[in-house]
Order: C-alpha cells, then structure tokens, then sequence
C-alpha cells in the first residue's frame, strides 16, 4: 500500500543529502546511459555492414582471373590466366542443382557512350539475364536483357539511373539509341542499385552480342553465381564456402594454374565475407555489454555503499524503531525503498537522455560501417528493469544489516 509517512521519509532524506543523492544517481543514471548509446553504436555497425553487403545479392560468389605468379608443371610464372565460355558452360552443368542464379560477364573497357551530344566513359558489360539478381538491380524503366537478346544477338542495352541522368536529363530514355564505342545500342531498360552512383553508371548488354561486337571471341572476364537458399545462415555459408573451393579447384586444374596461386585464379565470396563482419560485430557489441554493464555495476555498489551510510547515520533512529515494537521487515522495507527510488529514477532518466540522443542524432550518422545508430526500446527498458532489481540487491544487504541491529546497541551508538 502506498504509505505517505514512508515516502515523506524518502524525500526529507534526500534533501538533507542533496549532493550525495545526486553523484549516486548521476552514476547510476551514466551507466545506463552508456550501456545504450553502446548498444545504439553496435546496432549502428550491423546496420552499416548491412548496408555494405545490399550492393550485391546476399549470397553472391565472384571468380576473377589475373596473372600466375607460380611456376608449375613446367609452365613459367608471367601468364595471363583467360576464362572461356566452355569454363562457365562446365561449371554450369556441374552445379546446376546448387545454383540459383549464374552469368559469366564480359567487360568492354573504356566504353564511351553516346546520345546526340551527351557522351560519358561507363563501365560497359556484356551478361546473362540472371545478372539482373547477382547485381541486386532494380528496374526504374523498361525491362531488363533476356534470353532472346542473347540467342539473336540482339544490339540492347540497360543502363544505369546515372547513365541515364547524364544521357537524358529527365527525358525518355526507352527506345531511344545510344552509341558504345561508336556502334548503336537500343535502350530497353534503366535499372537502379543499392550501391548508389558508382554501380549505376554501368551499361549492360547481351554476353554474346558483346563478344561479337567488341572482339571478344569466346573469352569472358569474370563469374558470378549465386547459391540457392538454405534453411540456416550457417548451412548457407558452409555451402557456399564449399562450392567456392570447389570451382577455383577445377578452373585451377583446367587452366594449369597452382592450387597456391590466388592471384591467377581469385574468388569472393559474400557470404563467407559477411559472417567475418557479423561475428566482428558480435565481438564488438558483447564488448559493449561488458563497459556497459561494469559501469552499471559501479552505480549499484556506489548506491549499496550510500544505503550503508545511511545505515550508519541512522541506526540510533532504527534502534528507536525496533525499541517500539518496529519489525525487521518494516525496517529493511524502509531501506530498500529508498535505494529502489534512488536507482529507478536515475535509471529512467539515464534510458530518457540516452534515446533521446539516438533519435535525434542516429538518422544523421552514415558513415562506413556505421548507419543510424539506434537500440531496440524493449531491449533498454530491459536493462532498467534489471537495473532496479540490482538496486533492490544493492539495498538488501546494508538494509538486511540494519534489521539485525539489537535495539540496546544502537541506543548506545553515537
């Protein structure tokens, strides 16, 4: 029930000790405040890492080929390594139960593009319909390369919103012709990405109409698949780690190429990339935990360590209590009041600033790995709550101490 005299006893307690009160709740309100501006970082990092990995599909796997830099089965260090569209068909044939999407990419370099007198240097690549996925493309116009394009050799481009916005201004872009390199291309689609400015000033066309136009015979310059889903992140990143190997394996074995020699035949693997930075930020946010909850831990036993001053300051009045018949329980209620005061109240205002904070300071922080630090309001109050019930903790013992006091010995205390 709630008991005026008690709290009257609270308050008058408070003012008599202004300062004090204050430290104690300012390190308990510090704690909190920390512990969440810590957690809101680390959610921060996730959502930046995140944000990172959207440029492409989640589960994307890359192989890229360079220069051997080891001499093997009598074969000198020095050659270029070429991928052949037999090399994509194989692998294709091989893993068709594993993929889910898959092109193999020619890159046409320099590529000047032309509409009336609007011209620009892009990146210009030759692909497989399912490049749409791989890239993480969205179209904003049009549509994107399909298979008829490829089988007829047909001369279409998709060009990315930076293209166009070069190209065209606000215009019509569909239908319109557009010269690569001085040859006309037709655009069927404009297409945005995740990855902003730098993945959408490229122009895609069909694979084979590249190597045709551009001389590129039957050799491409990179893969891309990806895996279909799994019912596990980890299960994903085991499949996927395991499928990696496994191509660079038989391209090195096709190619003569070292099985040590990354630099002639390399991979990526987006999957296994992201399970470094997640288990990175799992470190990291449990490191927040641990200064978060250590400062706590220091507000509780600053407030343990006030309950037993109090104690202390008080026991000719809690000897006088018991001496008119006050029972144990009544005087380690009295204690733990106070402390359970002290510690919420300080708390909540440490989770008020703290929120307050990342929502007014959170939507503007971008930077690498770092985007719009926020906390999870359960998770925070959360944290209160065990805050207050680690107060109660900090309060039972000087208060459970108080109630042990022989009513005799503290009448005689000075």
């Amino acid at each position: 029930m709630f008991n005026i005299e008690r709290w009257q006893e609270i308050f008058d307690t408070i003012r008599k000790n202004k300062l004090r009160t204050f430290l104690t709740g300012l390190s308990v309100a510090s704690g909190i405040f920390i512990l969440v501006v810590l957690l809101g970082f680390g959610q921060g990092m996730t959502n930046g890492v995140a944000k990172e990995f959207e440029q492409d599909a989640t589960n994307r796997i890359a192989v890229w080929t360079g220069v051997t830099t080891v001499e093997y089965k009598g074969l000198n260090p020095g050659r270029f390594i070429e991928l052949k569209n037999e090399d994509y068909d194989l692998l294709i044939k091989k893993y068709e139960d594993d993929i889910e999407f898959k092109s193999s990419v020619f890159r046409i370099w320099n590529g000047i593009a032309t509409y009336k007198n609007e011209s620009g240097n892009y990146r210009v690549e030759g692909v497989y319909p399912d490049y749409q996925f791989i890239e993480n493309a969205s179209l904003s116009a049009g549509r994107f390369l399909n298979y008829d394009d490829h089988n007829g050799n047909e001369k279409v481009i998709v060009i990315g919103h930076k293209v166009y916005r070069d190209l065209f201004g606000k215009k019509e872009a569909i239908g319109e012709q557009v010269q690569i390199s001085g040859i006309n291309f037709k655009v069927v689609g404009v297409f945005t990405d995740p990855g902003g400015e730098r993945e959408e000033s490229k122009v895609f066309l069909p694979l084979s109409t590249s190597q045709r136009v551009f001389a590129g015979g039957n050799t491409i310059r990179n893969l891309g698949f990806t895996l279909k889903p799994q019912r596990t992140f980890q299960q994903a990143v085991r499949q996927s780690i395991i499928f990696t190997n496994e191509i660079q394996s038989f391209l090195q074995e096709r190619h003569i190429v070292a099985p040590e020699d990354e630099s002639a035949i390399d991979t990526w693997n987006s999957l296994e990339e992201a399970k470094r930075y997640y288990d990175l930020m799992d470190m990291i946010k449990l490191f927040f935990w641990v200064v978060g909850i250590c400062t706590i831990v220091a507000g509780v036993v600053g407030v343990s360590n006030i309950m037993l001053i109090i104690v202390k300051e008080r026991t000719k009045e809690i000897g006088i209590r018991k001496a008119i018949g006050a029972q144990p329980w009544s005087i380690i209620g009295m204690i733990l009041h106070e402390s359970i005061f002290v510690t919420a109240i300080a708390g909540f205002l440490g989770l008020i600033f703290s929120m307050a904070l990342l929502e007014v300071v959170g939507p503007n922080v971008e930077i690498d790995y770092i985007v719009n630090p926020s906390v999870n309001f359960n998770v925070a109050l959360t944290t209160v709550i065990v805050l207050i019930v680690a107060g109660a903790l900090a309060g039972f013992f000087p208060a459970w101490r108080a109630a042990r006091i022989k009513p005799i010995d503290a009448l005689r205390d000075e």
